[in-house]
């Protein structure tokens, strides 16, 4: 039977299968054992319209390190992902993740399972102020090698190394690990993802560059400026006081030159699927089908919907003329939904309207914001509408709710409202160090997901990105999801989270997003579906992989090792360590659900419904096969050497073969 690779994809001989299907002529044997590789100077010609003749000049960032760095992105390894049930919360029925461990090897053991799966991405990474600690990445060395060289491990023999501004590859080496994660993350992200990366000056103008390079500088969309919470000052040698800095950078990129995402950030989908940018005449047939359906007391939810669509054509349709007639603004008289202006559900400002309410003394009652329409005209102002329908006329009509500029905050590059970092008085929890204010992070996600989505995070320190998720599908009912990676940071000896036992970052963040959980369900007690709201997370934690090296390499086993043959699998290692690596090398999501059933006498584990079937006991005969088949899963995996005998294996091949089900064996 054909066996689980269990090592990342070698991206670098996916890279040159591509290159070999486009430029076959481009490609060559090796002699260093490889099956392949590519003639460069063959391909730079097939590139050019001119003859090529050695290196030019040309425009590009560079640094000592880079291509190293990029070797390293493409590198596979052989590590897993373990389960951890005991730190873990709601862990049978929650779709979250929370991975720990360095975050180049979470993402590395990401690629196969959530390739092009991530809708949007934030990142908080060290900002290179001289008292960061950054990544050394040198998988080649051993332990004792690593120590030697870095100096400066942490208690988990973490990669964590200390990068003053005295360093003379300062900048380098905080460009050397950023790179690959970075290209790693945008394989992660679908077509009409973005990435949304925190910054401050020290690298804001590196970052860009590198952001260019790896996603494009033709898919660059914005930079958000954000407040800081500390203002700073700069020392200018013949100024008469410093220049005190105001704000911090967010960077959003994204995936693909797709039209998913406008760049004024409304929101695609919502423009796309539910209100349509089109102008249309309600027909008499309509008229009367909206006068019987409002005027029915008993309606149906079909007939509800068939309202609401009637009614948001109509805001579409009458939109301009309210907001001339109403307002005396300066709107021009070619009025165009699809090129000019931007129309999004008022779901997302409701907060500004509240504190518009305040302003002109006026309330807006529960019944009034729901299916209003904010219409964002290309000056940036915003105007708030809402579709009803006159009792008096019988005819449907457009209402005017508001307009200000207050709502412009929601849509533009600059976010006087939120500062960078501190209290923002909105679903706080006890843990507060160092965090990224919530409200940022809400409005970030947002901005770019409606509902059932995947949000991921893999420098997520406190877990704000994870809290900010469950508090807005508390808010709207959605259904979006999160992973969140963090490596065992140890905390400061002097912080007060040291003192209160909690001894790495990860733990922190764990716990946060624990209480922020309960907290939200708490504060939302009396609204339907709160109870099912998922506030909990599978924590998985980077190991080294559950197969020993007579696995990976049996054509090197020696004699003093035969042992190793009788097992290919470490001690230790659980049935359920064994299912997650399996789930990682088959590519299915990391959160679906996993059900223990006995089939035969035998312990079965099934993965997202019947869609896989893992069984590691030994002595798996023919009528166990057979029970199993009967539960009709797709893909099945068993141990190696867990049949009873060679014939049982042989027979077990023949019987999934004409069930027409995959199986393979670890």
């Amino acid at each position: 039977m054909e066996k689980l690779d269990l090592t990342t994809p070698n991206i670098t001989d996916e890279n040159v299968q591509k290159i070999a299907e486009l430029f076959p002529n481009c490609v060559t044997e090796a002699d260093n054992g490889k099956t392949q590789v590519v003639d460069f100077d063959l391909l730079k010609q097939e590139l050019s319209d001119n003859i090529v003749e050695g290196n030019k000049e040309r425009y590009q960032l560079t640094w000592p390190g880079k291509a190293e760095s990029l070797v390293t992105a493409n590198t596979p390894i052989n590590k897993t992902l373990r389960p951890v049930r005991e730190e873990s919360k709601d862990f049978n029925n929650t779709e979250n993740l929370y991975i720990e461990g360095d975050n180049l090897e979470v993402l590395k053991l990401l690629q196969e399972t959530y390739l092009g799966k991530i809708k949007m991405i934030y990142i908080d990474p060290p900002y290179n102020t001289g008292k960061d600690f950054v990544y050394k990445d040198n998988f080649t060395q051993d332990k004792a090698e690593y120590d030697e060289d870095a100096g400066n491990v942490d208690d988990e023999g973490g990669r964590l190394v200390s990068n003053p501004d005295s360093n003379g590859r300062y900048h380098s080496d905080w460009l050397s690990m950023m790179y690959p994660r970075l290209k790693l993350a945008r394989n992660l992200l679908k077509d009409d993802g973005v990435i949304f990366i925190s910054i401050d000056d020290n690298e804001a103008h590196n970052l860009r560059k590198v952001c260019d390079e790896i996603f494009s500088e033709y898919h660059f969309l914005t930079n958000i400026s954000v407040k800081l919470s500390e203002p700073t000052g700069v020392k200018m040698s013949h100024a008469r006081q410093r220049i005190p800095k105001l704000k911090e950078s967010i960077l959003l990129y994204k995936r693909k030159n797709t039209p998913d995402i406008e760049p004024s950030m409304v929101n695609k989908d919502r423009w796309d699927q539910e209100y349509k940018t089109v102008c249309l005449n309600i027909s008499k047939e309509e008229l009367g089908l909206l006068k019987q359906i409002i005027s029915n007391e008993d309606r149906t939810s079909r007939e509800k919907e068939i309202a609401e669509n009637l009614l948001n054509k109509i805001a579409f349709k009458s939109a301009a003329s309210v907001c001339k007639s109403e307002t005396n603004s300066d709107l021009d008289d070619n009025w165009c939904f699809e090129n000019s202006y931007r129309i999004v559900r008022l779901v997302s400002v409701v907060g500004g309207a509240q504190q518009l309410a305040k302003e002109r003394k006026r309330s807006f009652s529960n019944k009034e914001l729901p299916g209003a329409f904010s219409i964002i005209t290309p000056n940036g102002k915003m105007y708030a509408i809402k579709a009803d329908f006159n009792e008096e006329s019988n005819i449907p009509r457009c209402k005017l709710l508001f307009s200000d500029q207050y709502l412009q905050v929601n849509t533009g590059d600059f976010w006087p409202d939120i500062k960078t970092t501190g209290l923002d008085n909105e679903g706080e929890v006890d843990f507060k160090n160092g965090k990224k204010p919530l409200k940022m992070l809400k409005r970030c996600i947002d901005l770019i997901i409606r509902k059932n989505e995947i949000v991921l995070d893999f420098f997520c320190g406190s877990a704000t990105t994870a809290h900010a998720v469950m508090q807005l599908n508390a808010e709207d009912g959605g259904n979006r999801k999160f992973i969140m990676a963090q490596i065992p940071e140890l905390t400061s000896k002097k912080s007060e989270a040291s003192k209160a036992g909690y001894k790495t970052i990860a733990e922190i963040g764990k716990e946060r997003i624990r209480r922020a959980g309960e907290k939200i369900k708490e504060d939302n007690a009396d609204k339907d579906g709160i109870n099912e709201l998922d506030v909990g997370f599978r924590v998985l934690k980077v190991d080294s992989s559950n197969m020993k090296d007579v696995y990976f390499s049996p054509d090197n086993t020696q004699q003093s090792n035969l042992l190793d043959l009788a097992s290919n699998i470490k001690e230790g290692r659980t049935d359920e360590d064994l299912l997650f690596m399996v789930l990682l090398d088959w590519g299915i999501d990391l959160s679906v659900k996993i059900e223990r059933r006995v089939v035969a006498g035998k312990t079965v584990y099934f993965a997202d419904d019947d869609y896989l079937a893992a069984c590691f006991e030994n002595n798996l005969n023919k009528g166990f096969v057979k029970a199993l088949v009967a539960q009709n899963p797709l893909k099945v995996v068993f141990r190696d050497n867990g049949f009873a005998n060679d014939s049982v294996k042989i027979n077990v091949e023949q019987i999934f073969k004409q069930a027409d089900i995959e199986v393979k064996v670890i």
